[in-house]
């Protein structure tokens, strides 16, 4: 298989491992915690530590339909990220740390002799993503916080909201998309999301649609 480069992307492989898991949102510059216990992604693990460090996070599709090789088909989009961190035990499960690197588009499939998948990824159409825009200004920051606390209020969760007011906007918006409760396909609509500011509109958006909604008793991950 011939593979050419995605400009700037030269450090970046365009074969990647890939982690399939709904519900689970990585962005550009976030920090996700993962447990690795299944022997396919524990076998995952060793290779990428021994490799590129590099995962590529994704979600499978809310659909029956599977790939070409019987596994659930999936999103178009993922973010790949380099492991920062890991904690091996003695019975051989990996508590690790992903740093969420840059978006890439799934290209298709790439068969292996391995018990994880792998794909060939273009990360041509995200290079914003490896720029830094964390001191961008991009939220009504009243207006977020007022939120925030109602959606805090309501979940029983205590914040030191003197801290919580210091984080920029960038920063903060990414927090909060990666570990408040959406569906899957909220999910992939913050990361699908074509700008910073528009992630910001699109959380906002969700919490106060949750907001609204009475009874509603997701937690937090």
């Amino acid at each position: 298989m011939e593979i050419s480069d995605d400009t700037g992307f030269s450090d970046l492989a365009r074969i990647i491992p890939v982690f399939p898991l709904s519900g689970v949102l990585m962005l550009p510059g976030g920090n996700l915690p993962l447990h690795m216990f299944e022997p396919r992604y524990r076998e995952m693990v060793r290779d990428s530590i021994a490799m590129t460090r590099l995962i590529g996070m994704i979600q499978p599709r809310e659909t029956d339909r599977e790939s070409p090789i019987g596994e659930p088909d999936l999103y178009n989009i993922g973010c790949v990220g380099k492991i920062t961190s890991f904690r091996e035990t003695d019975d051989g499960r990996y508590y690790l740390t992903l740093r969420g690197i840059c978006r890439f588009d799934y290209v298709e499939e790439v068969p292996n002799d391995k018990l994880y998948r792998t794909a060939l990824v273009s990360y041509a159409k995200f290079r914003a993503d490896t720029q830094p825009v964390d001191d961008e200004k991009v939220l009504d920051r009243d207006a977020f916080l007022a939120s925030l606390r109602s959606f805090f209020d309501r979940h029983s969760i205590d914040v030191e909201w003197e801290t919580l007011a210091k984080v920029p906007d960038v920063p903060l918006v990414r927090s909060f998309a990666m570990t408040c409760p959406f569906e899957p396909s909220e999910k992939q609509a913050i990361l699908e999301a074509s700008s910073v500011a528009e992630r910001a509109r699109m959380v906002m958006s969700l919490i106060e649609m949750a907001l609204a909604q009475p009874g509603d008793s997701r937690t937090i991950q």
